[in-house]
């Protein structure tokens, strides 16, 4: 079927026109790639509202994993030095939030000396390796926006002592953006308007770069963010409780300081693993307690994943949800960001994939050690926090 015919079959005959008219070309090889069904979301959205029937999920607490640790460091050991394992950076975003116009990993937090996000990362996983005697691939995913900057960086900074030949980039996919009727918009340049695909999109992205394609022996992805300086990554003990424990996927998790904390909470929806978001509980179910006194709905998720590629393939030929958000888009023929929300954009995320996994393991770590988020500037999960955690755990700054 020609281009023309499928724009006019999915309402998109506006764009027929420009097909013919400069630049052209280049639209219509951005048009050919536009998933469809993500785009016909818009006019029938998943209720992604929290719908089933929320329960508490049980974990692996850190007294169970202190009586187990030896069994489960030697055979996460095990899958390090088989190959076995890689680890998974998401940092395609900027440093907004933080007032910096460049990739958010790029960031800065040092006070006496240079202490980049990327470095911190890097060094947390260079921990693991050096005491599993070997590397893990570290593949690492860019936006458009940042991927020449991001891999520029690095290089420059010679890796933070990481090897080359284990790092691999890819570019996050992008999704385009429709107006309120659904009509794709075009950007500012006359391309079309795209977005990233969110968070949960980051397998298919790899998948679809060949970004794996050198490490064919890898039965588990750690999957992290970028903004947690205390994240530990590829950690023996992690890998080891989650594989022993048969399940496909596994969380680390803290324990949430009060009901109401603004994190992702680890429980299940309708029998399954699920992460829903904080608002999604109301005061009153995120209050409730066990008989010991401590919250039902109690592990907080820090961003930090395993999934076992077997069970990612399976799920990959599935429907993942898509989230439709209204927001204000930037278009053709008006300069700036809009006064108000003019369309819709697409994203998965990754706390659908839990679910899709259909078995979790909760894993406990200890909050000072372990989660550090910079989102801020100043205030709650900032720079000035990460700095006082970072010197508590012995970190120079």
């Amino acid at each position: 079927m020609s281009l023309e015919k499928i724009l006019a079959e999915h309402g998109q005959g506006h764009l027929i026109p420009l097909l013919g008219k400069e630049g052209g070309a280049k639209l219509r090889e951005e048009l050919s790639a536009v998933d469809w069904e993500t785009v016909e979301a818009w006019k029938h959205p998943d209720d992604l509202s929290g719908k089933g029937r929320i329960s508490p999920i049980e974990g692996l607490r850190l007294s169970e994993i202190g009586k187990n640790r030896t069994k489960y460091e030697a055979r996460g050991l095990e899958l390090l030095r088989g190959g076995k394992v890689a680890a998974v950076l998401l940092a395609g975003g900027q440093g907004t939030r933080l007032g910096s116009d460049a990739p958010k990993g790029m960031y800065d937090i040092g006070v006496t000396r240079p202490v980049y996000l990327f470095e911190r990362l890097i060094e947390n996983l260079r921990e693991v390796t050096e005491r599993a005697g070997v590397f893990v691939p570290l593949l690492i995913m860019t936006s458009g926006e940042n991927d020449g900057a991001t891999r520029a960086f690095l290089r420059e900074h010679g890796y933070f002592g990481y090897p080359e030949r284990y790092i691999r980039f890819f570019r996050q996919e992008m999704a385009p953006c429709v107006d309120l009727e659904g009509r794709l918009l075009l950007g500012e340049d006359g391309a079309l308007a795209l977005s990233p695909n969110g968070n949960g999109g980051w397998y298919s992205s790899m998948k679809r770069a060949g970004a794996d394609g050198d490490f064919p022996a890898v039965e588990w992805y750690n999957v992290f963010g970028v903004d947690n300086v205390l994240q530990r990554i590829a950690d023996p003990v992690f890998l080891g409780a989650t594989a022993l424990s048969g399940c496909a996927c596994g969380a680390k998790v803290v324990c949430k300081s009060r009901p109401e904390e603004k994190v992702g909470v680890l429980c299940r929806e309708d029998g399954k693993p699920s992460v829903i978001e904080y608002y999604e509980i109301s005061p009153e179910q995120a209050a409730e307690r066990d008989e010991k006194g401590e919250l039902k709905y109690l592990y907080g998720v820090i961003l930090n994943y395993l999934f076992r590629a077997d069970m990612l393939e399976r799920i990959a030929g599935e429907h993942i949800p898509v989230h439709v958000v209204k927001k204000k888009i930037p278009h053709l023929g008006k300069e700036g960001l809009p006064a108000e929300e003019n369309g819709y954009k697409f994203e998965t995320l990754i706390l659908d994939m839990v679910r899709l996994a259909g078995s979790c393991l909760p894993f406990e770590v200890i909050r000072e050690r372990e989660f550090a988020p910079v989102k801020n500037k100043t205030g709650a999960d900032s720079v000035e926090t990460a700095r006082a955690l970072l010197e508590k755990n012995g970190v120079k700054i």
